[in-house]
């Protein structure tokens, strides 16, 4: 695994403008940032990333399994007792899922530790499945990149699959808040998959879902929203006026509410309990008291957080860095601090994406911090021996 510096397309933006890709340049600060790739070998794809991410995937639903059995577990993880068994309905009838993503720690040499599972709202979708492919293909076009480079890259492959097993005969509606522009570039992105597959497909936005007298979702025209796929976290969902009505109502929910056991980070100590000691899991528990000093080789995260919220980490070496946010309303993880690798001036993560149960591709993030936010910089990544 290396960091190889190279000329960058002199028309990316236009082609991510063309393509949709409205934001490529967050704050004025590049977002996609292809002035460099990240090479690995097949080897470091196919054993140290490919196979932790099935392993991983598999012990994730083994576990999901195993906590809509229990009350105490689902007690673990805040979440309200009111939907349990929404959860726990979910899960037993099947209730099937699209995509999600586990963001590493790995440096090339070491195995890869999970930091977080991102398996509910994961963004950085689009720039990992379609524009640094497009990428790749442009560059070898170009020869700005040897022609037997390759990716580690079936995630739109994966998707189109994913979506025509659905089968669904009514349309399909895709909601992201309000204004916000990478979502809304997500939701478009599936929903242009969706239509690729035959399934009539329809924007949203959150707040304006409505909700009838008799307990059904619906558009501003009324119309009933038989199948809606929500980039918003079901840890939202769960305190929302709406949220009480999901359980009794005739829409299907994507990602499905079983999600919810593992899009917070109350999963992680309970991962680490029933598989204590994986060569890819670090040791994680409850903080029992979060006005204490986060501990040498630590790091204290909020069971709820985004982008890098309310994280706080502390060195071996006595280093302290910390992200400020809103999210403190619930209980936090002290996690065993894997830190990130350090290629030229800045730190970087590799987000691996499981689509339809199997791993698919990965995107890696880089940032001048030890915790990677929203502005973090996505760049591109080949396979090259």
């Amino acid at each position: 695994m290396k960091k190889v510096h190279c000329a960058e397309r002199h028309d990316w933006q236009q082609t991510a403008e063309s393509l949709g890709f409205l934001f490529h340049t967050i704050d004025d600060e590049p977002y996609w940032d292809e002035r460099a790739y990240y090479q690995f070998t097949l080897k470091q794809i196919e054993n140290d990333l490919e196979d932790p991410t099935n392993e991983l995937h598999q012990m994730c639903m083994d576990l999901v399994a195993r906590v809509v059995d229990s009350e105490e577990l689902l007690g673990r993880l805040s979440i309200p007792p009111a939907f349990y068994d929404m959860i726990r309905t979910s899960w037993r009838e099947g209730h099937p899922h699209l995509y999600g993503r586990m963001d590493f720690s790995y440096d090339g040499q070491r195995p890869t530790k999970l930091l977080e599972l991102n398996y509910d709202t994961p963004t950085s979708l689009y720039e990992a499945a379609a524009f640094q492919w497009g990428w790749l293909e442009q560059s070898i076009e170009r020869g700005l990149l040897p022609k037997h480079a390759d990716q580690f890259n079936s995630i739109d492959t994966k998707l189109h699959q994913a979506f025509a097993q659905l089968q669904l005969k009514q349309p399909f509606y895709f909601a992201s808040a309000k204004g916000s522009v990478e979502d809304k570039g997500t939701t478009d992105y599936l929903r242009l998959i969706a239509e690729k597959v035959g399934i009539e497909s329809r924007h949203i936005d959150l707040e304006d879902i409505g909700l009838t007298a008799d307990g059904r979702f619906v558009d501003l025209e009324d119309r009933w929203i038989p199948h809606l796929f929500k980039l918003h976290a079901w840890e939202f969902i769960f305190h929302e006026p709406f949220g009480a009505a999901i359980a009794q109502s005739d829409t299907q929910f994507f990602e499905p509410s079983w999600k919810a056991i593992l899009s917070n980070k109350g999963i992680l100590p309970l991962l680490w309990e029933f598989n204590r000691g994986h060569p890819n899991l670090l040791e994680t528990r409850v903080d029992p008291d979060i006005t204490m000093a986060v501990p040498k080789g630590w790091v204290r995260k909020p069971f709820f957080s985004r982008e890098g919220a309310n994280i706080e980490l502390h060195t071996e070496q006595g280093l302290i860095v910390k992200e400020d946010g809103p999210y403190t309303d619930a209980p936090f993880i002290l996690q065993e601090f894997a830190p990130l690798p350090r290629f030229d001036d800045s730190y970087t993560l590799i987000g691996s994406w499981v689509i339809g149960d199997q791993a698919a591709g990965i995107g890696v993030r880089e940032d001048n911090s030890l915790i990677t936010k929203d502005s973090s910089r996505f760049l591109p990544h080949l396979i090259l021996d």
